[in-house]
């Protein structure tokens, strides 16, 4: 890719509703910050600078794959990405590959991505974000599918979750917060949440689904709220 990918498919794009547009790219590319973008970066190291130039660069493409002019997305005090009003959306990165996915806030009420190494967690990365039942379900898909790092699955897919949810809770989730299964032969996950206070349409929101993909050495996932 080298640049932003503009045409043709993303790879996300497999596991993301046709209202969100999504951009990517398989290494950092060099672009102008507005002033709110450079401001949020601060005195960041440049591995930071070069990932979120990059996925402001994204974000650039899919605003006017959308027909909106490009606009500054900054980032709040907890390094969230703050979307301009009536645009929502979600910005991934891992080592060669980076992503935003944005949407109309009309249109989609929540979305979150993910992009992980399809590799297994580090040692006792799995024991720390998974829940007995996780680790049950996740045991036996190793088995039958060893090639598989279902493990990593099941991280990206409470990463995917967490983006998504956060901005409708305003507080930040924890690992522990929800319980993650996966379907193996439908590429879809299943969350249910273990505590309140996300809240969709007057209602406080139990559980959702999203999407999971393993393309070329990588693991996608996604969760959009319509």
């Amino acid at each position: 890719m080298g640049r932003p990918a503009t045409r043709g498919p993303a790879l996300i794009d497999c596991i993301l509703p046709a209202e969100v547009v999504a951009v990517e790219t398989d290494e950092d590319v060099a672009g102008e910050l507005f002033a709110t973008e450079q401001a949020a970066l601060g005195h960041a190291v440049e591995r930071r600078r070069r990932e979120f130039t990059t996925g402001r660069m994204c974000a650039r493409q899919a605003f006017l794959r959308l027909g909106v002019a490009p606009l500054a997305v900054g980032a709040g005090r907890d390094g969230a990405p703050s979307w301009p009003a009536g645009l929502l959306g979600s910005i991934t990165h891992c080592s060669g590959y980076r992503a935003c996915a944005v949407a109309r806030a009309a249109e989609v009420r929540a979305v979150g991505i993910d992009a992980e190494p399809h590799a297994a967690l580090p040692g006792g990365v799995l024991r720390a974000i998974a829940g007995p039942e996780e680790r049950r379900w996740v045991s036996r898909l190793q088995r039958v599918e060893p090639e598989v790092h279902w493990d990593r699955i099941l991280f990206s897919a409470k990463e995917s979750l967490y983006k998504a949810l956060y901005p409708l809770g305003a507080r930040r989730m924890g690992f522990d917060d929800a319980i993650v299964t996966v379907e193996p032969s439908t590429g879809v996950f299943h969350a249910r949440l273990l505590t309140g206070g996300v809240v969709l349409r007057d209602r406080e929101l139990s559980g959702c689904s999203g999407r999971w993909l393993t393309p070329g050495g990588l693991v996608l996932t996604a969760v959009t709220l319509s």
